[in-house]
C-alpha cells in the first residue's frame, strides 16, 4: 500500500490565467481502492440488488453476469479512452475530445445527473441499516451521511484513500459472511440460477422473461458502474497512461466477484421464490445464523454506504471541478468551483455536490434508479463511440493502452447499449430525454454562440504530447 501514500509533489506554480490542475498524489493501490468504494459492493448487494430480486427473482444472477460481460467491454473503453486523455472531466472530456463538443456535453449532463442522484438515493438507506441498535428517520439520516462525506471529501485525497480503504475491508468482510452463510444454507442446486423464476402478486410464480432481463441489464450496468471512477481520479494518478487501465480493469474484476458470488449464495439460499422475491437480504442472513451476525452485517452495510457516499463526493466534485475548469458555465460560476483549498481539493465544487445531495434526501425519488439506468446506458453508448473514433488522425500515434478486438468491442457495445434503451420503461425515458433537450438548448443558446470562450476542454500539461 505504499504507492497510497507517495508524498504528492508541491505544485509548480501556475502561469497567470493558466487552468487550474489537480496534483498527482496517489498511485494504482491508492486509486483501486477509491475506485473500489465508489462501487460500493455492500451497499450495492444491500441496497440496489434487493430491487433486482423483487422483479427478476432467480434471473437477478443471470442478468448481473450479463451486465458484468458487457461492462468488460465498456471497461476497455474507458481503459483506452482514460489514458488517451486523462482529465477530471472523465466521461465528458474523452467524448468531446473524440467525438464532438456538443457530444462531450451531453455526457456530461448525463453524468451529472447519475452522479448528483445516486449518492442521496444511497444514503438514505443508512437508517435501514442502523436499525438494530437505533431507529433513524430515513431522510435526517440520510442527510447527515451526505454532510458527513463532504466534510471528509475537503480533505486530501491521499488521507481518503485510506479512510476508504478501512471501511472497504470491512464491507468486504459483509459480503463474504452472506456468501458464506448463504452457500452453506443452500436450498436449492445450481440449476436454481437458470429457473428463471419470481414470485407473483397473487402468491403463483410467475416466469422471467427474457425482455424482462433485457430491461433489468440497465440497472446490472449500473451496479458495477462505479470502475469508471478511475478516469475521474485520472487526473491525480501517477503515471495515468499506465495506471488507469490498470485501475479501470483490477476494479471491474474485483467488484465483480465481490457481487456476483453473494448474490448466487443469496439466490441458492433462499428458502423459496417468494423469499427471495421480498429481497429481506439482512431477515436472511439472521435467519441462516443468528441476530448479532445480522446486527454486524448491516453495521458493515452501514458503513459501506457512509464510503460510498465519501468517494461519490470525491468523485462527483472532480467532475464540476473540471467542468468550471473548462468553463462551462457563466464566468462567476466557474470561478467559484474552479476554487482549491488548502489540501488540494476542489472546496468550493465539493460543497456543490455534498450540500445539494443532503437536500435531495428530503425529496420522492422512487423513480430516479430508473431514469439512472438510462443516464448510465446513454453515457455509456456515447463513451463506445467516442472509443470507435479513438485512433484516428493524431489520437492514432498517442502513448495509451490500447484495447483488444478494436473496432468490434465498440460496435458490438453500440448495437447492444441501443436495444437495452429501447426495452427500458417509457416514463424513464421521457424524464432523461428532457432533461438532455434542455441541456442541448442551454448549449445551442449558450455555449455554441460562445465556442471560443466557453465549453474548453483541458487536458493536464503531462497528458500533452
Amino acid at each position: 500500500m505504499t504507492d497510497t501514500l507517495t508524498p504528492a509533489e508541491a505544485p509548480a506554480a501556475e502561469a497567470p490565467g493558466s487552468p487550474r490542475q489537480l496534483k498527482r498524489s496517489i498511485g494504482v493501490v491508492g486509486g483501486t481502492l477509491l475506485t473500489l468504494s465508489c462501487v460500493t459492493p455492500a451497499s450495492t448487494l444491500f441496497v440496489v440488488v434487493p430491487d433486482l430480486f423483487g422483479s427478476l427473482g432467480t434471473a437477478t444472477a443471470l442478468t448481473i453476469a450479463v451486465g458484468s460481460l458487457l461492462c468488460v467491454a465498456v471497461a476497455f473503453c474507458y481503459a483506452e479512452l482514460g489514458t488517451l486523455i486523462p482529465s477530471a472531466g472523465g466521461e465528458y472530456a474523452m467524448v468531446s475530445t473524440l467525438a464532438g463538443r456538443l457530444a462531450g456535453w451531453l455526457v456530461f449532463v448525463l453524468s451529472l445527473l447519475v452522479v448528483m442522484v445516486v449518492p442521496p438515493v444511497i444514503a438514505m438507506g443508512t437508517a435501514d441499516y442502523l436499525a438494530p441498535i437505533a431507529h433513524l428517520d430515513p431522510a435526517l439520516t440520510g442527510a447527515g451521511v451526505m454532510l458527513l462525506a463532504t466534510l471528509a471529501g475537503l480533505l486530501d485525497l491521499r488521507a481518503n484513500a485510506w479512510i476508504t480503504g478501512v471501511f472497504l475491508v470491512l464491507e468486504v468482510i459483509a459480503a463474504a459472511v452472506v456468501a458464506v452463510l448463504g452457500f452453506a444454507h443452500a436450498e436449492r442446486g445450481p440449476a436454481g440460477l437458470a429457473s428463471l423464476e419470481v414470485a407473483g402478486a397473487d402468491g403463483r410464480t410467475d416466469t422471467v422473461t427474457a425482455l424482462l432481463v433485457v430491461s433489468g441489464l440497465a440497472i446490472a450496468l449500473f451496479i458495477t458502474q462505479g470502475f469508471s471512477t478511475a478516469v475521474y481520479l485520472s487526473e491525480e494518478l501517477e503515471n495515468p497512461r499506465r495506471n488507469v487501465a490498470r485501475t479501470v480493469l483490477a476494479t471491474l474484476a474485483i467488484s465483480t466477484v465481490i457481487i456476483l458470488v453473494p448474490v448466487v449464495a443469496i439466490t441458492l439460499g433462499a428458502s423459496d421464490v417468494a423469499e427471495l422475491t421480498g429481497g429481506d437480504i439482512s431477515a436472511m442472513v439472521t435467519a441462516w445464523s443468528n441476530s448479532a451476525v445480522g446486527t454486524f452485517v448491516s453495521l458493515c452495510v452501514a458503513l459501506a454506504i457512509v464510503n460510498a457516499g465519501i468517494v461519490m463526493v470525491i468523485q462527483n466534485s472532480r467532475v464540476l471541478f473540471a467542468s468550471a475548469r473548462d468553463k462551462a458555465w457563466p464566468r462567476p460560476v466557474n470561478e467559484g468551483l474552479a476554487r482549491l483549498g488548502r489540501f488540494g481539493s476542489p472546496w468550493v465544487a465539493t460543497l456543490a455536490v455534498g450540500v445539494p445531495g443532503a437536500a435531495l434526501c428530503f425529496v420522492n425519488l422512487d423513480t430516479l434508479y430508473g431514469v439512472t439506468g438510462v443516464s448510465v446506458t446513454g453515457m455509456y453508448l456515447l463513451v463506445a463511440v467516442a472509443a470507435l473514433l479513438a485512433r484516428r488522425g493524431r489520437h492514432h500515434h498517442t502513448s495509451a493502452w490500447r484495447m483488444p478486438l478494436w473496432p468490434a468491442v465498440p460496435v458490438v457495445l453500440i448495437v447492444v447499449l441501443g436495444y437495452i434503451l429501447t426495452q427500458q420503461e417509457p416514463v424513464h425515458l421521457a424524464w432523461t430525454g428532457g432533461i438532455t433537450a434542455v441541456a442541448t438548448l442551454y448549449w445551442a443558446l449558450y455555449l455554441r454562440p460562445r465556442r471560443t470562450t466557453r465549453w474548453l476542454v483541458t487536458l493536464p500539461d503531462d497528458a500533452r504530447d
